[in-house]
């Protein structure tokens, strides 16, 4: 079959003008639109960098803060064991210095609890009853009064501590 001959020749020119612009026209909106899609990504990619780096530089701050309250930490520690040790030797001179003070007074008690000659022959002299009697009222008084001394410094090493 024949083709047939267009009857204006000018508007199939324009027609034909006017497709080609049409696929000008949507290529360049295409290219535009890539530009604009590759542009987007690339912020985005740079937000998304920036906002790791940010991150990265909080965790960074939160570590080195960690860090200086371990360390604080630590030194409040060795601070406390310090004052402990130190507390603990001074409880302990003080039980020591307590304890000769109590062997001095125990010793005090004992010698003046012992009877001197004159009062041992008038012990001889008395019955046997009473002068038993006497010694061992003579024994449990030196007991008491030593006891004492020996109260007031566990008191005092139990306070210190």
């Amino acid at each position: 079959m024949a083709t047939r001959k267009p009857k204006n020749p000018e508007l199939a020119q324009a027609a034909d003008n006017l497709a080609e612009a049409a696929q000008h026209v949507g290529k360049a909106v295409s290219k535009k639109i890539d530009e604009a899609k590759s542009a987007a990504s690339a912020e985005l990619a740079k937000a998304k960098e920036a906002a790791l780096k940010k991150g990265h530089m909080v965790q960074s701050k939160l570590e080195a803060l960690l860090k200086k309250a371990e360390s604080r930490l630590s030194k409040a520690v060795r601070s406390a064991e310090k004052s402990l040790d130190k507390a603990v030797r001074n409880a302990e001179k003080r039980i020591a210095a307590a304890k000769k003070a109590a062997k001095a007074k125990v010793a005090d008690v004992q010698s003046a609890a012992k009877p001197a000659p004159a009062k041992k022959a008038a012990a001889k002299k008395a019955p046997a009853k009473k002068a038993a009697a006497k010694k061992t009222a003579a024994k449990k008084a030196p007991a008491r009064k030593a006891a004492a001394p020996r109260k007031a410094a566990a008191k005092k090493a139990a306070a210190a501590s």
